[in-house]
């Protein structure tokens, strides 16, 4: 079937999105035109407000519409405790815990020099220079457990201890509620080798 090159068009555009496929793309589009344009412009206006204003902190790279985002400024966080991440994502999901109370270092992705992504593209040099500020009393590394992740981690623990900075790393391994049958090796792997002592009551 032959459509118009705008709804061709539509149906492309989507498809940049994450899990969505020709079928989905399609089902949006005709959701969006046939029963709720007025959901359509609001979704295009958002779309294009947000590439206009939101840009990168200069202190931690997550994205804002502010000079330095509203975790780094506030005043009430740890500002010595410094979480290493790949995306913006994973701060949310950090942050959502309401478990940490530092300050956050965003990559925007990881090591991968088979894709031509190096140090350069993930601001290693400004995360670098972070280090010898001499502000910082632990780094935390919280990259995901893939191959990549575990890299790039590796690479910047070798950096903040060359600058004599404090090193740790999130721990993985099964999830609380979890069954061993049911998890995967990697996850065993990582949990087994990175066991704690149990403390004697």
């Amino acid at each position: 079937m032959k459509l118009s090159p705008s709804i061709e068009a539509l149906i492309e555009a989507l498809r940049c999105l994450p899990g969505v496929g020709p079928k989905s793309a399609q089902r949006m589009t005709l959701t969006l035109l046939e029963r709720d344009r007025e959901g359509a412009a609001l979704l295009a206006q958002a779309l294009t407000t947000a590439l206009e204003r939101v840009g990168r902190c200069q202190r931690c790279r997550n994205f804002t519409e502010l000079p330095v985002c509203e975790i780094c400024a506030d005043p009430r966080r740890d500002q010595a405790l410094l979480c290493v991440v790949e995306t913006p994502a994973d701060v949310m999901a950090i942050e959502h815990s309401g478990s940490y109370r530092g300050v956050f270092f965003v990559l925007m992705g990881h090591l991968s020099p088979i894709d031509g992504i190096g140090p350069e593209e993930i601001g290693l040099t400004e995360l670098a220079s972070r280090f010898h500020e001499g502000d910082l009393a632990e780094v935390i590394l919280a990259t995901n457990p893939t191959v990549e992740g575990e890299t790039t981690a590796y690479y910047i623990a070798q950096q903040a201890r060359s600058a004599g900075v404090t090193i740790s790393k999130i721990a993985h391994g099964v999830p609380l509620g979890g069954e061993l049958e049911f998890t995967d090796a990697t996850t065993l792997a990582h949990a087994l080798s990175g066991r704690t002592r149990v403390a004697e009551q």
